[in-house]
């Protein structure tokens, strides 16, 4: 009884398995022949494929990059005094704007003052000393040693009363440019040094721009080409042009620094301000650009698909140059007015009908 429900139960396993194991292929294989019978008389690879594409013409490229600056001032500087003294009078508001020139402070000069006209009267002494000599000198009344005598102490009174003017000249400190001026530092009656910070002046129109491309773009860097910048409160774009280059490579960044100059009348941009820079290095007339996506990678180059005749697909070898975002420069195997497929690249071949459902 034992070795009967024995046999019974390696039967009922090996049953089990079989089923198991065979089922599955059955039903794959009914699937698959209905399938191949519906396609074997549909004729379905015969229609073709619709696909999007874009009619070919010359456009204009521009070779550019995406890159981050910082606005400069045009001039900035801050104001210090010459020579040390008593601040008698400020002539000049936080904030204002000057010319260059402009009397900002005052110095206390009555020192000064008093020496230039001591030097003054001693200057009018030995100018009258000088005539007298010359006269005597004429008459041959006295040696031509006293006469220079006379002279050289009348050039002396005159070189010393131009040094006190100089330094009566810098009792006045004075705007060295146009500008703005900055916050006033000292206060009337203080008495200030050489190294005392008196206000800052800063020339924001035109405004100059300092950003580093990578050295790789070196040699495509040329004097007035222009840039395009903005800032996060303006979103529009304002040009510039590049105006100097460093005429070496950051050994630490490897870049090389760049600086460009625009125009800012409203004063919109401040220096210090962060900007992102739209950099043109180069610009190329009559290329012809396809999208990125037409173009198919391959072990020996680039290829794309074309309307054909008789709008079947037709391979083309290509060159490509430079690439930006959304597109592709084609160098050669294309033709200006060639229909070049932008969508289905993948499943199109060679000689396969098409139907172009759009013209981008």
């Amino acid at each position: 009884m034992k070795k009967q429900t024995k046999i019974a139960l390696i039967v009922g396993i090996v049953l089990i398995a079989a089923i198991a194991f065979f089922y599955p292929r059955l039903n794959l294989k009914e699937e698959i022949a209905p399938a191949t019978a519906s396609g074997s008389g549909g004729g379905g690879s015969d229609q073709p494929i619709p696909v999007n594409v874009i009619l070919l013409k010359k456009d204009t490229l521009q070779t550019q990059l995406q890159v981050t600056g910082t606005i400069l001032p045009n001039e900035s500087v801050n104001l210090r005094s010459e020579i040390s003294g008593l601040v008698s009078r400020i002539a000049f508001k936080e904030g204002q704007f000057v010319t260059k020139g402009t009397p900002l402070i005052y110095l206390n000069d009555d020192q000064l003052q008093a020496q230039y006209q001591r030097l003054q009267y001693t200057q009018k002494l030995f100018e009258t000393q000088e005539n007298r000599q010359k006269q005597l000198l004429a008459r041959e009344a006295i040696s031509q040693e006293e006469y220079d005598i006379a002279l050289n102490q009348f050039n002396t009174a005159l070189a010393d009363i131009k040094l006190v003017e100089a330094q009566l000249s810098k009792t006045v400190i004075r705007a060295p440019f146009n500008g703005m001026l900055g916050l006033r530092m000292i206060s009337e009656g203080s008495v200030i040094g050489t190294n005392d910070v008196i206000t800052s002046v800063v020339n924001i129109d035109p405004i100059k721009i300092e950003f580093s491309i990578p050295e790789r773009y070196a040699t495509q860097v040329n004097v007035g080409s222009p840039i395009y910048f903005s800032n996060e409160d303006a979103k529009e774009e304002v040009q510039g042009t590049v105006y100097a280059f460093e005429p070496q490579i950051d050994l630490a960044t490897r870049t090389l620094k760049l600086r460009a100059q625009s125009p800012n009348k409203s004063g919109r941009f401040l220096p210090g301000m962060f900007v992102k820079i739209r950099f043109i290095l180069n610009v190329t007339e009559s290329a012809l650009m396809v999208p990125a996506e037409a173009v198919i990678p391959e072990l020996s180059g680039y290829k794309v698909f074309i309307v054909g005749a008789d709008n079947k697909a037709e391979a083309r070898q290509i060159e490509i140059g430079t690439r930006t975002e959304s597109q592709v420069q084609v160098i050669s195997g294309l033709n200006e007015g060639d229909l070049v497929l932008t969508t289905g690249v993948m499943q199109v071949r060679q000689g396969m009908p098409i139907k172009p459902s759009q013209i981008n």
